[in-house]
């Protein structure tokens, strides 16, 4: 993949090496992102955050990824705030915003649109997620996130034995997920989900297909067992066509540590792309696994500043260039990475 100038719009735009690529410079934009070194390699440079979804951790963490690598950020964060509201199209607004931007990040309630958007669009856009489509820089984050808890256990992805549970119809991270994970060998997929969310069938086939091994449960017990990951995710209830209809669904997958005691290795890893549903009806992840060591969600959400700092120096060609601008910090910053 060459990424200069580029639209990453879909994780089928990816193969191996440039998933390895992405993750060798995430893996330098470290102590940037740590906080122990600043770097201006993109200053004067705007990044224009368009977000018509709500958003806390993808809107600000490409905000923060562009912020530390010397750029300026604006930011649209409803329809209404913006002038679809009135009527304009997705095409005018690209042709538009391309002109007062260098790249784009968008996300958009409709399949489709990012990639709509970007056919008129004069700078790189970057996909935050298009309904209940893809959200593939948090597939890269997510896969960058195992490679890197495999990898302190001397693992590599190659046979991977991951359960994904909960809504698996329209979570658009795990369809994205499913594709990039199935690019390496030997994967095996256990897939949890109540009737009627389960994994679409094309997806399924898709990774059958691709020659992994796929097994479906609708028992969470019965399909956490055996695995090195964990990947929880939440009803995504503003994809339903009622509410009504979503609220049969939720909390009925819950995650404890007394369940994860009983059914998962010592050290299996537990996923959530977040955010996580805390209301007490919910729970998909129980509060009493904070503790647990092997709970990675909030290194995933640190991984996410990591992936999107390398995509937005790779489509904008400083990859090689951000420790010729680098200095040293100086203010005062909390020991807040392990």
């Amino acid at each position: 993949m060459n990424f200069v100038g580029s639209h990453v719009l879909s994780v089928d735009q990816f193969d191996r090496s440039a998933m390895e690529r992405v993750f060798a410079v995430a893996d330098d934009m470290t102590p940037y992102a740590h906080r122990r070194r600043i770097t201006r390699v993109l200053e004067g440079a705007i990044l224009s955050n368009m977000f018509f979804e709500p958003s806390t951790r993808t809107r600000i963490s490409f905000g923060c990824a562009f912020n530390m690598l010397g750029g300026e950020v604006r930011e649209t964060t409803e329809v209404k705030a913006s002038a679809l509201a009135k009527g304009e199209s997705l095409h005018d607004t690209a042709r538009v915003l391309s002109g007062y931007s260098d790249v784009i990040a968008m996300r958009h309630p409709d399949a489709g649109s990012v990639a709509d958007f970007a056919s008129a669009s004069r700078v790189p856009v970057l996909n935050a997620g298009d309904g209940p489509n893809e959200h593939p820089t948090q597939a890269l984050l997510d896969l960058y996130t195992i490679r890197n808890e495999l990898r302190s256990r001397d693992r590599g992805v190659d046979g991977l034995r991951i359960a994904m549970v909960g809504d698996l119809k329209y979570g658009r991270a795990v369809h994205s997920l499913c594709k990039l994970l199935s690019l390496h060998d030997r994967i095996h997929y256990k897939l949890v989900a109540p009737p009627g969310l389960g994994l679409p069938e094309e997806t399924v086939d898709g990774l059958r297909g691709a020659g992994h091994q796929v097994a479906e449960y609708q028992k969470l017990e019965a399909g956490i067992d055996h695995v090195d990951i964990v990947y929880v995710t939440r009803t995504q209830e503003e994809r339903f066509p009622s509410q009504e209809e979503a609220d049969r669904y939720r909390g009925l997958f819950r995650l404890n540590q007394a369940i994860y005691t009983q059914h998962c290795e010592p050290n299996t890893v537990i996923m959530h792309p977040l955010p996580r549903d805390s209301r007490a009806q919910a729970q998909e992840l129980d509060d009493d696994l904070i503790e647990n060591p092997n709970l990675a969600i909030f290194r995933q959400t640190d991984n996410g500043v990591l992936v999107r700092m390398a995509l937005f120096a790779l489509v904008l060609d400083v990859a090689d260039e951000v420790h010729n601008h680098a200095q040293p910090v100086t203010w005062y910053t909390a020991k807040r990475f392990s």
